[in-house]
């Protein structure tokens, strides 16, 4: 009966012992499955961190670029302001001087137009001389005026007398008939000189325009009388010129 029972209790013994064998041993496997899913999870921790810090690293990159890039385009937009202002500028700048060139080129254009016009007066005021003159007369053109030219033989009986001779009250009326078909030209009675008696030369001079003054027609406020050296040349000069007042008045007006 004894053996029987420790018979009993050996396989009891054995049969605890096998169990628990094997629940430590199912343990142990559960511990080492943990273990791999642990370590298997740390790795995909650790990938998914790297992973991270790259996105991480890319972002703060494409900040920078997107911050370089909006500073790039405000300098840009700045600099196409400024560049636009400044052509702006230009522009009114060539606009302004094309227009000053302008009224110059009109100005320019109006002396041209005032000499050529004067330049064709006086070609027809000599035309028109010498066919009242006759071609013996000493008739030309200087700087646009008309200058008809006695000397003193042909004016007065000699040198030292202010007494017209016949061949000049003769002459002198178809000088005055030139002089009142131009009323717009003045008239100058230039005496020259060369041994200094101007005082004679104005007597002259004077002669000549008194002559002028007494034909009908004539405007008193056109005749001047001048004397001056003659540099070498003796003699009265009759000279029709334009209206140098006139043309400075308009000159001005035109400038201004």
């Amino acid at each position: 009966m004894h053996k029987k029972i420790t018979l009993v209790l050996l396989l009891f013994v054995g049969t605890v012992f096998t169990v628990e064998s094997q629940k430590k041993k199912d343990l142990l496997d559960e511990i080492a499955m943990l273990k791999d899913s642990i370590t298997n999870l740390n790795d995909s921790i650790s990938k998914a961190s790297r992973q991270v810090n790259v996105s991480v690293s890319k972002a703060a990159l494409f900040e920078k670029e997107n911050v370089e890039l909006r500073d790039a385009n405000a300098t840009l937009l700045k600099n196409l302001s400024s560049f636009s202002q400044i052509s702006k500028q230009n522009t009114e700048t060539v606009n302004k001087a094309l227009a000053s060139l302008k009224a110059k080129e009109g100005q320019l254009q109006f002396i041209t137009d005032n000499f050529s016009q004067n330049d064709s007066t006086a070609i027809g005021i000599l035309t028109q001389a010498k066919q009242t003159l006759g071609p013996d007369a000493k008739i030309g053109i200087s700087n646009g005026d008309v200058i008809i030219s006695n000397s003193m033989d042909f004016l007065f009986e000699n040198d030292q007398d202010t007494t017209l001779t016949e061949g000049a009250r003769t002459f002198l009326p178809k000088v005055a008939q030139i002089l009142i078909a131009n009323p717009d030209r003045q008239v100058f009675v230039e005496g020259l000189n060369i041994t200094g008696e101007f005082g004679l030369t104005y007597q002259q001079s004077f002669s000549v325009a008194n002559a002028l003054m007494t034909v009908e027609g004539i405007k008193p406020e056109n005749l001047n009388i001048l004397v001056k050296d003659g540099n070498f040349k003796e003699g009265i000069n009759i000279r029709l010129t334009s209206n140098k007042e006139e043309f400075y008045a308009q000159l001005k007006e035109e400038f201004k």
